[in-house]
């Protein structure tokens, strides 16, 4: 009855403790320089994990914003010719949306870098 969901658990506990088996036997043992992330040549001048300056975070949601409009925009543009005036005028109030969000950004001096 259960057949299937037990030998894809076997499976499992099988496969995956053999492939870090398999990596620990064949990983090279790098420098930790050769391992750091690089930025254009450069090496980090802090940690990856350090925290950012809040002027970054309104940046980041509008980049977010145009970001998520665009995911929109493709799919829309693929169905438009179908789907005729309805589909543009939707597309239009969505846009219309989003602009008032960034006229209201932009009012509240997010758009400011200093």
């Amino acid at each position: 009855m259960y057949a299937g969901a037990v030998s894809m658990l076997l499976t499992a506990l099988t496969v995956i403790p053999g492939l870090y088996l398999l990596h620990r036997l064949t990983a090279v043992d790098a420098a930790p320089v050769a391992t750091l992330p690089f930025e254009s040549g450069w090496l980090p001048e802090q940690h990856a994990l350090s925290r950012f300056h809040v002027r970054w975070y309104p940046v980041t949601v509008l980049f977010l914003a145009f970001d998520v409009e665009m995911l929109f925009m493709y799919p829309w543009s693929v169905v438009v010719a179908d789907l005729g005036v309805a589909a543009i005028v939707e597309m239009f109030a969505f846009l219309a949306v989003l602009l008032v969000a960034v006229l209201w950004a932009w009012r509240e001096g997010s758009l400011r870098w200093v």
